[in-house]
């Protein structure tokens, strides 16, 4: 079983775009980053601040993994994610069928 992260965050005015750049680094790196299958964030598309974060990884391990590396590496870039935001994330994990997620998506491995 494959484990789903999906974060809806907002951010603080007049840095929606930065932020969106700063989460599709994050997600770029995870990819890159054996253990994660899928990573992407979007932008709502009703001009207000919010934004959706999800990352599918191989395991719970990977989760913890890979979010350690893109923690150290990329905080000291650019600072915690949280600096950006308005309030506190939306988080959830859920553990997903691998396959199936991605047949659904018609997703090749």
């Amino acid at each position: 079983m494959a484990w789903l992260e999906t974060v809806v965050c907002s951010s603080h005015k007049k840095v929606n775009a930065r932020f969106l750049r700063v989460l599709n680094s994050h997600q770029e790196l995870k990819r890159r980053q054996d253990g994660c299958l899928l990573a992407w964030a979007a932008k709502s598309v009703d001009g207000q601040p919010l934004f959706l974060v999800q990352t599918l990884y191989k395991s719970r391990n990977d989760l913890k993994f890979i979010s350690k590396i893109v923690s150290d590496k990329l905080d000291s870039e650019h600072g915690p994610l949280e600096s950006f935001m308005s309030g506190p994330p939306l988080v959830g994990i859920f553990e997903v069928d691998e396959v199936q997620f991605l047949q659904q998506f018609k997703i090749d491995e």
